[in-house]
């Protein structure tokens, strides 16, 4: 146990308080923003870890840390929850997630910025895309875009805006978008931490971060749900996209640079 709990510390090993603090911050922030929104963790917290651990442990430290914040989001919109239509999207999303994990662990440093930074710009005109020509279709439709949704969230960070997207045009709305997401993410994560395990690239660094993440964002859901009919969405979320987009900008250009 006290090795284990020595282990952990050693994670942080370079790292100051003073640098913990945004990554806290960020990490609570991006918490209730999600559980208003149903994205926004995988998208805002790339930006303060990559200039700290580099951008390879990025996306197994959000998919651990992303166990805490999903779980707490189901229990607080548990009646919401549209199950049928995530075993639907699992079961498609699964197989092709598994390729898409395996994927990124052959990825070198830079080539794991230039993907999470692309896809972090391009997860806002997609949004708006679909937002703006009101996309919609039935099970079948769902099926196929869950199969391409698994390539992309298993080796990205910030792609919860596919299945968001999915989700509202297979006719899921409102709560039971945030709820159904959040319960299809937790199987996603189960997954890709798997994947990941195997690979070797849980460390003790991706192990500590993310428990720090996930522990200091478990209150999110609960804040979320006590604003979710106050709080001025389309405030958020063009604040959102423009972080998103420039923290993505500033990946990229840090990976061509190497």
């Amino acid at each position: 146990m006290t090795w284990a709990i020595m282990n952990l510390f050693a994670g942080f090993h370079d790292i100051s308080f003073w640098q913990l603090i945004p990554v806290a911050a960020v990490a609570l922030f991006a918490s209730i923003v999600g559980g208003v929104s149903g994205y926004g963790t995988g998208a805002l917290m790339p930006l303060v870890l990559v200039p700290l651990v580099g951008a390879e442990p990025v996306v197994p430290i959000i998919a651990i840390s992303a166990m805490f914040s999903n779980s707490s989001r189901v229990f607080a919109f548990l009646k919401f929850a549209d199950w049928r239509r995530a075993a639907l999207v699992l079961v498609c999303a699964v197989p092709t997630c598994v390729l898409g994990a395996w994927g990124y662990t052959r990825l070198s440093s830079a080539g794991a910025a230039l993907v999470i930074g692309s896809m972090l710009i391009l997860s806002v005109p997609l949004r708006r895309l679909l937002k703006y020509h009101g996309v919609k279709f039935g099970d079948t439709g769902l099926a196929l875009g869950s199969v391409g949704y698994g390539v992309v969230v298993g080796g990205t960070a910030g792609s919860g805006v596919i299945l968001l997207s999915l989700l509202m045009a297979a006719g899921v709305e409102g709560a039971g978008v945030i709820a159904t997401d959040a319960a299809i993410s937790i199987v996603i994560g189960v997954v890709k931490i798997s994947v990941f395990g195997i690979a070797g690239v849980i460390t003790a660094q991706v192990t500590a971060f993310a428990l720090l993440i996930g522990i200091v964002a478990l209150p999110g859901a609960f804040l979320a749900k006590a604003f979710v009919e106050r709080m001025p969405v389309h405030v958020h979320t063009a604040i959102l996209d423009a972080v998103v987009i420039v923290g993505g900008a500033v990946m990229i250009f840090g990976a061509l640079r190497r």
